[in-house]
């Protein structure tokens, strides 16, 4: 059995997320196959995860890729939250979620939808989609007619107020192939039909969509074992388990430092320079979200520090050699852009320099002025 460190398995993740150095030659989409996903619930999050992996991009070009090219679609991914995912691997991702199993928790009755209901409501909701975009307040008015008051009573609780029920199914509805976002309408989403949207669009079938979506996750953050796809993806463990017994013929198990985990077959060398050098990374970017063991790439105080509430990502964070560092935080007033960056430790002369470096860039993804302050981050998580 071949045997892996922590350090060679963090060097090669960072070198594939394009951490070490930016891609050239490539697409925005190319960055989000590479990265399983862009998380962007933030959509600035998402344009400089993306951006900064492309030598002399800008959040320009992130947004051509999603609303004029369409190579790009933001849509409901892993977890059931939102992601930019490149519209090539929709078939694919669409065969793998609607497939297997979620992991979270159910509404209670009678907010819950039966199998049936969920069926009529997902129907109604691609019917109504194939008229054109939608508004969340449009959409639930062609669900009344279409389905049905039962479809729509606002019963299910949404940050301190009672959404129609049907909104529960958004990402069901976006992992089936019937519904993603579309471009804003002044301060309203969107929801658009993919079929449209992405002429020819047709799920994959689960089973092998499901393993193929299983090899793009160890080609970018493995060795990995079931219970860290599991917690990637927000399915149960047993189904992470399956899937895994399901591709033995593609998988490898490794020694990694002195556990097993598994990669694809054949897929073992690991760089011979350990992670090196400062990156600035968003919100909820892919390499912090995916990477595990997750206590090893937030050693002691940054667990405490950079994880509200125990989820990676819920601060933009500072990463030192590999590691989590420190925290960040970036205030835009205009063309402008003030970045606060508050170190765990010590940063060498060669770290603050580099630092340097990094804001520029941010700047530059941003098309913004760039300043660097040193200090304590005073505000909270998902500022």
């Amino acid at each position: 059995m071949i045997s892996v460190t922590w350090s060679g398995v963090t060097a090669r993740r960072m070198a594939r997320s394009y951490l070490t150095v930016p891609a050239t030659g490539v697409r925005p989409a190319d960055i989000a196959t590479a990265l399983c996903g862009v998380h962007a619930q933030i959509l600035s999050a998402a344009e400089l995860s993306i951006g900064r992996r492309i030598a002399g991009a800008t959040r320009a070009d992130v947004q051509r890729a999603l609303w004029e090219e369409r190579s790009l679609v933001k849509t409901f991914g892993p977890r059931g939250t939102v992601h930019l995912l490149a519209a090539d691997d929709l078939p694919m991702w669409t065969g793998a979620l609607s497939a297997l199993p979620s992991g979270a928790p159910n509404h209670p009755d009678p907010v819950r939808f039966t199998a049936a209901e969920t069926d009529q409501v997902i129907t109604g909701i691609g019917d109504a989609l194939a008229d054109g975009p939608l508004t969340v307040d449009e959409l639930t008015a062609a669900l009344e007619k279409r389905v049905g008051p039962w479809a729509v009573e606002r019963t299910m609780d949404a940050f301190a107020v009672k959404w129609p029920r049907w909104r529960q199914l958004t990402s069901t509805a976006a992992h089936r192939g019937v519904l993603c976002f579309g471009p804003d309408r002044g301060h309203n989403v969107t929801y658009v039909d993919p079929r449209t949207w992405l002429p020819g669009l047709r799920p994959n079938d689960g089973d092998p969509a499901a393993r193929r979506l299983l090899a793009r996750y160890l080609t970018a953050y493995g060795p990995a074992r079931p219970k860290d796809f599991a917690r990637w993806l927000a399915i149960p463990p047993r189904a992470a388990i399956e899937l895994f017994r399901k591709s033995a013929d593609v998988l490898e198990r490794v020694d990694f430092d002195g556990e097993p985990a598994w990669t694809l077959a054949g897929d073992t060398d690991m760089p011979a320079e350990p992670p090196s050098g400062v990156r600035l990374l968003p919100y909820f970017d892919a390499f912090v979200v995916a990477s595990q063991p997750r206590e090893r790439l937030f050693p002691g105080a940054a667990a405490r520090r950079a994880q509200a509430g125990g989820g990676a990502g819920n601060y933009p964070v500072l990463l030192v050699d590999g590691v989590v560092g420190g925290v960040w935080h970036l205030r835009r007033t205009g063309s402008r852009i003030a970045v606060t960056v508050e170190p765990m430790g010590e940063l060498s002369p060669r770290h603050r320099r580099e630092l340097a470096d990094e804001v520029a860039l941010v700047g530059q993804v941003m098309q913004a002025t760039a300043t660097l302050t040193i200090g304590s981050v005073t505000v909270g998580a998902h500022a």
